[in-house]
């Protein structure tokens, strides 16, 4: 038998692929390996920490001080998507936003819970937002807590006066020596843009209806009108008369007093060489001056056991006792839906904290086609925005009572305009005496800009085939005729919005034309005027919408949103567990800059609804506090 033969040697590219190749696989399962065991890992101490946090939870020890100390804006609904907020708390950054439900729901769970012995609220990093009214809520809630006979303290370092109103509340008031309590009463400036937008040769063309509808005034004026100096003067009086009131009783002031105060603030400084805080005790608006070393010595004097160190006192933060609260059990039943619209109304869909026509509309008919809701609250904090997106919502109120379920709406800081609009046709409407609403006018406006373009050596010229062709065009100056195109069609959108009005409010057309033309009001003169039904919070619509549905007085509230991915669901989740909480105490945090990551491209948000060469119709209050 002959010899084998030798196989054929490869040549040198063939061997180097080969090589190349084996690397490839190398590498491919280091990666594999590397991310499973970082997987590994990662669900290893979610579990192990999700372990202590429920036995945590088991162990919230009697006699524990509820810690509420709100971080940023006070919000109906998270405008910060899921990714963010969870990425946030695991680098140690809370998310500045503080979701009013879960404030209010721990402050009423805490009155019942035995092991709650009081509150101590830190409302220094507290921001106001756009109104008093969601303040106010909680504060009622406050109030309920010391109505079970459970004390609140506060302490802070410097209040304004959001800040104030709600620690106001409290039993005991007290604030740091180096700081102090700045009440100044509320103001509305805006910013006017005429003289620049001349110097860049934009022509603004505003077509309104309504004597009071300033909202685009800063694009047209330099300074603001007679009109809406008046309208403004009066409810911003009545917010600051509402203010000066509910003040005044929770710190038993005499409230001619208490304004005077505030107004001579320069004269009461003097007195006391500059020290606000020791003003804050003269006036009556603070109980005492106590470090923060001091406030712990006097909870432990007044029986609060110590932390397991021995060095301050026992205690639960906010986020760790609302993680610890029991979910409802009753989400089968037959009960409330909640549908919050908060923000601008803009078209389309619109993210979470935010409101869209199409995406709004949708959650209130994916309520009412839910055979478990038998009634539903709208909950609305809102300036408005554009109109056809305001009646697309309308609609599915319109929508949702003639399918027999009953719709209360719930007024926020702010629901005006636009917000209004939304709310109409509800079967009864609450708002807070401090809610901001009305304002029911619309505007229209329109750029053109062929001086701008002037400006920079360029011209615009052509042909039509008509008189109204290329009319649009915002490269041509505006024709009167278009004008009264688009002057008509704001007179149409302004008799809907007041004929609208008036046949939900069971009134004639003249009537509400009187107390319309773009005006603001407060809660209470709006209830004067018969626009609200009721004064009241959310709980208060809940409870109305459960009695005219027939509910009985045990029934599940659900709050109808957006449907999550599942791994949204996970972070959202994620964030709420008292596992995260347990894994920051361990020390273990991403690095601050990691939570930025979904904020890397700002320039998103410019990308706005208006659209160019189209007259857009806006229902909007720019109707602010500062």
């Amino acid at each position: 038998m002959p010899p084998p033969l030798p196989s054929p040697r490869r040549n040198g590219f063939w061997a180097f692929l080969c090589k190349f190749g084996r690397g490839i696989n190398v590498v491919r399962l280091l990666i594999i390996n590397l991310v499973f065991f970082t997987v590994l890992f990662v669900l290893l101490l979610l579990l192990t920490a999700g372990v202590a946090g429920s036995r945590m939870q088991r162990t919230l020890q009697d006699d524990s001080v509820l810690v509420i100390k709100p971080q940023g804006q006070l919000v109906e609904q998270y405008s910060i998507d899921p990714l963010q907020r969870a990425l946030s708390s695991l680098s140690g950054n809370e998310p500045k936003q503080v979701q009013l439900r879960d404030l209010v729901g721990a402050i009423d769970a805490a009155a019942k819970d035995r092991r709650i012995s009081r509150i101590l609220l830190l409302p220094d990093d507290l921001q106001q937002g756009d109104g008093f009214a969601a303040l106010r809520e909680v504060g009622a809630a406050l109030d309920r807590f010391r109505a079970a006979g459970k004390p609140v303290i506060a302490w802070a370092v410097n209040l304004d006066q959001g800040q104030y109103y709600l620690a106001a509340h409290a039993d005991r008031l007290l604030v740091d020596p180096q700081g102090g309590v700045m009440l100044t009463g509320l103001a509305d400036y805006r910013l006017f843009y005429k003289d620049l937008l001349d110097k860049l040769g934009v022509d603004v063309h505003l077509f309104r209806v309504g004597e009071f509808k300033s909202a685009a005034e800063p694009y047209i004026l330099d300074h603001a009108s007679d009109a809406a100096k008046q309208a403004d003067s009066y409810w911003m009086g009545g917010l600051w008369d509402s203010y000066i009131g509910e003040v005044a009783t929770l710190r038993k002031l005499d409230p001619t007093a208490l304004r005077a105060d505030i107004d001579n603030l320069p004269q009461a400084i003097a007195t006391t060489q500059g020290d606000l805080a020791q003003l804050a005790v003269n006036e009556h608006l603070a109980d005492g001056l106590a470090t923060r070393a001091e406030l712990i010595a006097m909870l432990r004097k007044q029986g609060v056991p110590a932390d397991d160190k021995g060095h301050s006192f026992r205690q639960v933060d906010l986020a760790r006792y609302a993680a610890s609260l029991p979910g409802d059990g009753k989400l089968f039943e037959p009960g409330v839906a909640v549908v919050v619209a908060e923000g601008e109304i803009a078209a389309g869909k619109q993210s979470a904290g935010s409101i869209g026509g199409e995406s709004t509309a949708a959650l209130i008919r994916a309520a009412r086609e839910d055979r478990k809701t038998r009634a539903l609250v709208l909950r609305v904090n809102s300036p408005g925005g554009e109109v056809y997106a305001a009646e697309q919502i309308r609609r599915e109120v319109e929508l949702t009572r003639e399918a027999g379920i009953p719709v209360v709406v719930s007024m926020g800081n702010v629901a005006a305009s636009g917000g209004y609009w939304i709310s109409m046709n509800a079967n009864r409407i609450f708002a807070e005496p401090n809610t901001i609403t009305g304002s029911i006018g619309i505007f229209g406006m329109y750029y053109t800009v062929p001086n701008t373009l002037a400006k920079l050596g360029v011209q615009s010229d052509g042909v039509s085939t008509g008189p109204m062709a290329g009319a649009f065009d915002i490269t041509r100056p505006l024709d009167p005729k278009v004008g009264t195109v688009i002057q008509a069609i704001i007179d149409k959108g302004y008799r809907d919005f007041v004929g609208k009005v008036a046949q939900a409010r069971g009134k004639n057309f003249d009537a509400i034309d009187a107390i319309a033309q773009g005006r603001v009001w407060t809660g209470q003169q709006a209830l004067d005027r018969g626009l609200v039904d009721q004064l009241g919070g959310l709980g208060d619509a809940v409870v109305d919408a459960a009695s005219l549905a027939k509910l009985g007085k045990d029934y599940p509230v659900r709050y109808q949103e957006a449907p999550l991915g599942g791994f949204a669901r996970f972070l959202i989740n994620l964030n709420h567990d008292a596992s995260m909480h347990v894994l920051q105490s361990w020390g273990i945090r991403l690095p601050d800059w990691f939570a930025q990551l979904p904020a890397l491209a700002p320039e998103l948000q410019l990308l706005r609804s208006a659209k160019a060469g189209t007259p857009n119709i806006y229902a909007d209050c720019l109707c602010t506090l500062h």
